[in-house]
């Protein structure tokens, strides 16, 4: 909901995106909730938003989705709403 960033399923996260720029360097992340274990955030403030809870594509559609399920079909789509193509630091050159 806004203004916060990522993707939410009601007052619960499903996906973190950030930015953070600091002493000339800038850095950013992306963190989808596919089959996370839940309990680990009833010890934190998430993303320190007070009130807001976290969520999962496992825990929303009510069977385990592996990472390995959810990878490709969600690079396709970066590179399709991004307009660019992703290289892995594995891939030579």
């Amino acid at each position: 909901p806004p203004p916060f960033t990522g993707v939410w399923m009601g007052d619960s996260k499903l996906c973190a995106i950030g930015v953070h720029c600091g002493n000339h360097i800038t850095s950013h992340g992306l963190a989808l909730n596919c089959c996370t274990d839940l309990t680990w955030f009833d010890h934190i403030v998430p993303c320190g938003l007070e009130g807001k809870g976290v969520t999962s594509l496992s825990h929303e559609l009510g069977q385990h989705v592996a990472v390995s399920h959810v990878l490709e079909p969600f690079l396709d789509s970066f590179q399709e709403v991004f307009d660019c193509t992703l290289v892995s630091s594995e891939d030579p050159g």
